[in-house]
């Protein structure tokens, strides 16, 4: 016999959807116990899921993301699409910043970019990628310097302090465990129509916003081109760029899914996303990687700097009894396995190919970061060491890969004298 308040739960879900509990209602047993479990409101009622067979776009916005098996041949067009730039950018580097999650570690990335502007050793990135909590840094860091005090104020303004407290928690009884309300708060003020209007701008250019999601119907990757969406323009381009961010930064069971309408064949078709970390940890991928650099002189002084949100290799520590410990030292444990494999593959692939690879990541100081806590005061304590570490010259670790173990990876390597450092190349 299940427990008055399980009762009491299963009775106010089926009376709020205005639901018979009636021996023919389809809401009685499994259906409404999957779900309630499933924590899935939709259930029945959202379109189906694309074929796999074919080609779906975003309904008005075709031609606006890339699968990851499509990801090597557009990426290289993207370079193509670059190259006449360089009379604009008056510059003839070619760098690429890419951002990866780590909740509330993104306070680290924010303070290194806003470190890197204060001394003056920020390059302009031609292409910036995110996902997660660095898919909400990117727009700011594709946009550059002058857009610095609104990044300062998303991460240590105190306004992600409420987004896994109990005054969010969804009840379970919702698609996720906190309402998906505390992230569009997050999100909506610094993603405005300003903000979209200057992507755009910067995507005339031949720049690219990359941003990863994860479609959980299909479980790939998928990486949106969020210039071209804000190229658009109007409230319905507003809306789905602010809908790419917060999917990227859904994590799956604690914030809802979001779903997109796709068309393909004259048919309509939903597609489900969340955290773009599930199945692209860093959106920094070493095929197309390859083609940029086979474009020979064109990206001869290509650099790739990465931001990694989370400390990389922390000392040992108890992990609590608890459930919530041991589902957060879990989550902690997968991100980092999954950031070692993503960041050896990219320094392997650059040692390859001569293409110079920088790498930031949380000092071991902050070992005790909890990536699920959002508080105030450590956040604030995150950026200030990752701002003075930058504004001082030495956030940035060359890796070099090495098959004997991890902690080989960020030894800190001489110049080598076949690569021209470069004007920019101030941060090795």
């Amino acid at each position: 016999m299940p427990p008055s308040w399980w009762a009491w739960s299963w009775r106010v879900r089926t009376d709020e959807a205005g639901l018979s509990r009636g021996p023919d209602s389809k809401t009685t047993g499994q259906g409404l116990f999957g779900d309630w479990w499933t924590g899935d409101p939709l259930r029945g009622k959202r379109l189906a899921t694309p074929p796999a067979e074919v080609l779906a776009e975003i309904v008005d916005f075709p031609g606006v993301r890339l699968t990851a098996d499509q990801a090597d041949q557009a990426l290289n067009a993207v370079a193509d699409r670059l190259t006449p730039t360089r009379s604009l950018l008056d510059r003839t580097d070619f760098n690429i910043l890419a951002l990866s999650g780590g909740a509330s570690g993104g306070a680290y990335g924010a303070g290194v970019l806003t470190g890197l502007s204060k001394a003056g050793a920020r390059p302009e990135f031609a292409i910036v990628t995110g996902v997660s909590t660095g898919a909400l840094i990117a727009p700011l860091a594709f946009l550059g310097s002058a857009w610095d005090e609104r990044l300062t104020d998303s991460y240590v303004g105190g306004h992600a302090a409420d987004l896994l407290s109990i005054k969010g928690f969804a009840g379970g009884l919702g698609a996720g465990l906190f309402k998906g309300e505390g992230l569009e708060a997050l999100v909506w003020p610094v993603i405005d129509e300003v903000v979209v209007e200057a992507v755009a701008r910067e995507h005339a250019r031949g720049r690219r916003l990359l941003i990863a999601t994860t479609n959980l119907d299909n479980q790939k990757a998928v990486i949106w081109d969020m210039g071209a969406i804000a190229s658009r323009g109007g409230e319905a381009a507003l809306q789905l760029f602010r809908d790419v961010m917060l999917a990227s930064a859904s994590v799956p069971g604690l914030f809802p899914a979001k779903l997109f309408t796709v068309e393909a064949g004259g048919e309509r078709y939903q597609e489900m996303h969340v955290d773009g970390g599930v199945a692209a940890p860093l959106f920094l991928m070493p095929d197309a990687l390859l083609h940029w650099r086979s474009l020979g002189q064109r990206l001869r002084r290509g650099r790739v700097y990465v931001i990694v949100n989370t400390v990389l290799d922390p000392s040992p520590r108890s992990t609590p009894a608890g459930v919530a410990s041991i589902m957060v030292r879990g989550f902690e444990t997968m991100l980092r396995f999954s950031y070692r494999q993503a960041l050896s593959l990219a320094a392997g692939f650059c040692a390859r190919h001569n293409l110079p690879l920088s790498v930031a990541s949380i000092p071991t100081s902050f070992d005790y970061l909890n990536m699920l806590k959002f508080d105030t005061a450590t956040m604030r304590a995150i950026f200030d060491e990752a701002e003075r570490q930058a504004m001082a010259g030495n956030v940035w670790a060359s890796p070099s890969p090495e098959p004997t173990g991890w902690r080989g990876l960020f030894r800190r390597q001489p110049a080598r004298a076949d690569i021209d450092p470069g004007p920019t190349d101030v941060l090795e």
